[in-house]
């Protein structure tokens, strides 16, 4: 059996490996102007004569594909984390409104930097560090609600009020946005890659390396947590330490994203739950990496369609991760419904 493990886990991160592949290559050459792949080589090489190609793929296409599997792969590693910290696999910062909590704090920020561009005011710094205070700001209610209610649904009850709560106050906010704003805002409130650029991307890809980094030293700690307090005080972790770790950790990887792409839906519910059953394993040390490419995955075919079914109109990703992610959702209610009834 554990060699059998160990061929499913190898199988699982060589299918994901092809997918991701495929799924970055399709996002740089498809969309209303096509590049093939001989052209896409002579533009990395630098060979390329044709100027337009070259500032498609490396001023629009590249950034927006680096922030989609980048963003992606946060947002289900800090749904995992949400996830082992609650002890429930339907937590998540878009259901506990940690993702609408940060996205108030970067509205607020976006609208004092009035008479700026939406963007060119305000650096990737802020941004992040505006969301992280939100995502705080939110998860801190809800850990203050977790104290008095024990009923996990009550908790995610909670969770969804605190995300309506903020994002009825961003609506307030975009209300009061220049007009040249307005747009913008409403389009990054709903979740886009739309405004993506080389900067922003360098800020995602640092901030996220730094983040991961510190998860996957927390990894061994994460396996004795998820067996619960009491174990993993026998064996010598810090819980107290663990928790907040976990909570500054979820906090700042969900921030990158909605700082740079608004609130994303469903990826930090439904892709840890899929890892979990592909791989047939609930140790961190394979879910977070299995985690963090299929999210990129799941992020870089949700924009590419978000991009592409209406062309040249274009969708916010939001609407179609909410499309494939929701059923996974309802799916994984009835399953743990009929688990405990049984």
């Amino acid at each position: 059996m554990h060699d059998r493990g160990r061929r499913r886990i190898v199988c699982v991160f060589v299918i994901l490996m092809i997918l991701a592949i495929t799924a970055i290559l399709l996002n740089l050459l498809v969309g209303n102007v096509r590049i093939d792949l001989r052209s896409f080589w002579e533009i990395l090489t630098g060979a390329a004569a044709d100027e337009k190609k070259r500032n498609i793929i490396m001023n629009i296409r590249l950034p927006r594909t680096i922030m989609a599997f980048v963003l992606g792969g946060t947002l289900a590693v800090s749904g995992f984390l949400l996830q082992t910290f609650f002890s429930n696999p339907i937590a998540g910062p878009y259901i506990l409104g940690v993702s609408s909590g940060a996205k108030m704090t970067v509205a607020l920020l976006l609208i004092l930097a009035a008479g700026r561009s939406f963007t060119g005011g305000v650096s990737g710094i802020m941004l992040i560090a505006a969301a992280f205070v939100g995502s705080l700001l939110a998860t801190g209610f809800i850990i203050l609600i977790s104290k008095s209610v024990k009923n996990m649904a009550a908790l995610l009850a909670a969770g969804i009020m605190i995300g309506y709560i903020c994002s009825a106050i961003t609506e307030f906010l975009i209300a009061f946005a220049d007009d040249s704003d307005i747009v913008n805002l409403h389009s990054w409130s709903q979740g886009s890659f739309s405004g993506a650029n080389i900067e922003g991307a360098i800020y995602c890809v640092v901030t996220v390396v730094v983040g991961m980094l510190g998860v996957l030293l927390l990894s061994r700690s994460l396996d004795a947590f998820r067996l619960g307090e009491s174990y993993a005080r026998s064996v010598g972790v810090n819980v107290k330490l663990c928790r907040v770790l976990i909570i500054l950790l979820s906090s700042l990887l969900s921030a990158c994203v909605t700082a740079f792409a608004g609130p994303v839906s469903f990826i930090g519910i439904a892709v840890p739950f899929l890892m979990r059953g592909s791989l047939k394993s609930s140790k961190p040390v394979v879910l977070i990496p299995a985690s963090f490419i299929s999210g990129a995955i799941f992020c870089l075919f949700s924009d590419l369609l978000a991009r592409m079914m209406f062309a040249p109109m274009e969708l916010n990703v939001s609407a179609v991760t909410s499309l494939f992610g929701a059923p996974i959702v309802i799916f994984m209610i009835i399953r743990r419904h009929k688990r405990h009834e049984n």
